[in-house]
């Protein structure tokens, strides 16, 4: 049903990768989506993504107020330091935008619904060979079969070279396999206004879950429209709890529905005229 669907949509859709280094000098790294909007280079993805880069910026203060201390016990001499390191400061961290070349210096975040854009520098438009077209809002039919597409189940492990202060991926693990999943439309969702009363906050209701690695991927229909963007998975009770054994006590154990929460197409319209950003809406 969604073979043409995801030819399309694998277009705009792309990974992002992030990396993370520790005071500790632990390194970690994870997977997200986003999609490129248009030939200008402006990017959508949910705005969680982004929160490892303003995590980096709060811990450089708090890590220059510990050297700052660290310095002034030391002048002292009494080799106690008034902050304690925390071993998960974030001390190095980057996004990779599905190439090496792509940069984005600034996002417009509407933090209330979980949603962000950019614009890459200095962007190639042949990057992309078929940009998105998003769903006309005012015709959402509830029952309509949707996809999610993102890079959930794949494992990315960065290392750090001290000698030029740099994230490094291994070239195998490219490139990085997407992963669709099927649901249908189920309900609309308001949660009230942003601070700014500009806009409604809102999401589209998929009875299937959003995937790890698909936050900010697409959720489109059979024509590879986009409906939504991936934002997060909600869990439903079911309001039964079957019991069952484990060794030699029995217990019981709820039970829930996963459904996918994505940003409402309208949010989506609404954030982008207001930053004019230029896109394509289908007729119906």
């Amino acid at each position: 049903m969604f073979a043409n669907a995801y030819a399309i949509a694998s277009q705009y859709t792309h990974p992002v990768l992030l990396s993370f280094r520790y005071f500790d000098k632990s390194v970690e790294s994870g997977l997200g989506s986003f999609v490129i909007i248009n030939e200008e280079g402006w990017i959508m993805t949910a705005a969680h993504i982004l929160d490892p880069l303003f995590q980096f910026q709060q811990h450089a203060i708090e890590i220059e107020k510990y050297k700052a201390s660290m310095k002034s016990s030391s002048s002292t001499g009494s080799n106690i330091s008034y902050f304690a390191p925390n071993p998960k400061w974030l001390t190095n961290f980057s996004h990779w935008w599905g190439a090496d070349h792509h940069r984005i210096n600034n996002f417009m975040i509407l933090k209330e619904n979980d949603f962000a854009i950019g614009k890459i520098e200095n962007y190639n438009p042949g990057f992309v060979s078929q940009y998105p077209v998003f769903k006309n809002p005012d015709v959402l039919m509830n029952g309509t079969s949707l996809c999610k597409l993102g890079y959930p189940f794949y494992d990315v492990k960065a290392t750090f070279n001290e000698a030029n202060n740099s994230f490094m991926f291994d070239p195998s693990i490219f490139p990085i396999p997407k992963f669709p999943i099927e649901g249908i439309f189920t309900r609309n969702n308001k949660a009230g206004k942003s601070a700014d009363k500009k806009f409604d906050i809102q999401y589209i209701e998929t009875s299937s879950p959003g995937l790890r690695g698909q936050s900010g991927g697409p959720i489109f229909d059979v024509e590879g429209k986009i409906w939504a963007i991936q934002s997060q998975t909600r869990h439903l009770p079911l309001g039964f709890t079957p019991k069952i054994r484990k060794g030699n006590q029995e217990i019981e154990e709820n039970q829930f529905l996963n459904v996918g929460w994505g940003v409402h197409i309208k949010t989506i319209l609404r954030f982008l005229d207001e930053h004019g950003v230029k896109y394509r809406k289908s007729e119906v």
